[in-house]
């Protein structure tokens, strides 16, 4: 049985940092691309960042950029996400996603986690 477990969230101040992890079991994940996405109450779900199997290749969302990375640790099947400079507006439920295909919407990942909560208080 495939899982990906989140772990990481929590309350921080605006202007803070949080490491968010996820790690996967069930099969490997060492071949295939790995993602972050939130959702903020009301809202739909969006996309954060991703990486590739190898770790060369990273995107993310505008808003973003210069503010979190995304890393991976293959060996232990697992991928992270550092936020800094954490925006109230940024408050959401984080979700991993892996396998699939290397990309910024939903639909192209096949796995999900269950999702951390993520609250940035002003």
């Amino acid at each position: 049985q495939v899982q990906l477990v989140e772990s990481g969230g929590g309350l921080v101040q605006a202007g803070g940092s949080l490491r968010l992890s996820c790690a996967a079991s069930g099969r490997t994940f060492s071949r295939s691309p790995m993602g972050w996405f939130r959702q903020a109450p009301g809202k739909e779900r969006e996309f954060v960042a991703a990486i590739k199997w190898n770790g060369g290749n990273k995107i993310y969302e505008d808003s973003v950029k210069g503010r979190f990375t995304i890393s991976r640790d293959n060996a232990k099947n697992t991928v992270y996400l550092q936020m800094k400079s954490l925006k109230p507006e940024e408050t959401a439920v984080y979700y991993c996603a892996a396998a699939g295909r290397f990309g910024r919407t939903a639909y192209e990942y096949d796995y999900w986690g269950q999702g951390t909560q993520v609250t940035v208080s002003s």
